[in-house]
């Protein structure tokens, strides 16, 4: 018995969408900055592709401002 997804797509199409974006922001602001508030490179590259709660993670308390105080 297959399962029709679609009356959910009007909220899955947008919520893949945020999380390939927010996935594909983070690999980019880890590989091109030397610095990380908390961590290191390999760790979130790794966490990253940890759905959408690797990239949120990483803004939140990983991603260095640059000196900011």
């Amino acid at each position: 018995m297959p399962f029709d997804l679609t009356p959910y797509l009007p909220f899955l199409i947008p919520l893949a969408v945020i999380e390939v974006g927010l996935t594909i922001a983070s690999l980019i602001h880890v590989l091109t900055h030397k610095t990380y508030r908390t961590g290191n490179r390999v760790l979130w590259v790794v966490l990253s592709f940890v759905q959408i709660i690797g990239p949120v993670l990483y803004f939140i308390i990983g991603r260095d401002d640059g000196g900011k105080d």
